[in-house]
């Protein structure tokens, strides 16, 4: 199901409704950097309230594509388009309606858990940021820690607040760089569980996870990258953990 240019042809020429279009529409985007190129002509369409596993070996770009459809990093060729808006001169906008979850926390580790959300709520311009961070931080099962360093939270917990941080503006698209690196298996159950609820609540995610398996179980579609190609995309119930296996570390 990658994207076709009929798809994008109907985004760009405006005849679309925004209820109609795909959360995310990606054709012909490639990235270099220092002359090697880490995404090649890559084509992508994202119904809304879909969760999509993105998969690949390390260096297959996937963190890269994350960052481009954040808006973080400029493609160098192609198209973006979020919700039928171009990202270039919406970005702004768009990225009202992202939510990321980096390798990093993106969060002060001398601030409370509390502190941290009211931080970015307010940077969100949110009316009620200390209300929103209660709110998040008892669905993230740390109602109980608000008050701590997150210097002296386990790294489970200081991924919960992570996602915390990532939901305080409510975004649409909910972008997700290996969420479950290094956590120990209830910690990594916990985040995967709040992720399966944001799925059923609409949300469209994009997550990157090496494990193949656990990506499976619970996302809708997995798109798998290789050499900054993609070189599978397809419905998660049509596919088993060797197949996509054997695309990640096929030559």
């Amino acid at each position: 199901m990658t994207a076709t240019l009929a798809q994008c042809e109907c985004l760009t020429d405006g005849s679309c409704a925004p209820a109609a279009a795909p959360a995310v529409c990606v054709s012909g985007l490639s990235k270099w950097f220092d002359d090697r190129p880490v995404l090649q002509d890559i084509a992508l369409d994202i119904p809304a309230g879909l969760a999509v596993a993105l998969m690949g070996a390390n260096g297959a770009g996937k963190s890269t594509l994350l960052k481009v459809l954040a808006g973080l990093v400029p493609p160098d060729r192609g198209q973006v388009r979020l919700f039928g808006q171009a990202m270039g001169p919406h970005g702004p906008e768009l990225r009202r309606r992202i939510g990321m979850i980096a390798h990093q926390p993106m969060l002060y580790r001398d601030l409370t858990a509390r502190e941290n959300l009211e931080l970015f709520g307010g940077l969100y311009g949110l009316s009620q940021p200390r209300r929103r961070a209660g709110e998040l931080l008892e669905r993230v099962g740390l109602s109980d820690r608000a008050g701590d360093p997150v210097k002296n939270l386990s790294r489970g917990m200081t991924q919960r607040v992570a996602i915390a941080r990532a939901l305080m503006h409510d975004p649409d698209l909910l972008l997700a760089d290996e969420p479950l690196e290094g956590l120990d298996h209830p910690s990594a159950r916990a985040v995967e569980a709040l992720l399966g609820e944001l799925r059923s609540e609409g949300k469209t995610l994009l997550v990157s996870n090496h494990d193949v398996e656990r990506s499976l179980g619970w996302t809708d579609r997995a798109v798998v990258l290789r050499g900054g190609r993609v070189v599978l995309d397809r419905p998660t119930s049509s596919l088993d953990a060797v197949a996509v296996l054997k695309e990640i570390g096929a030559e």
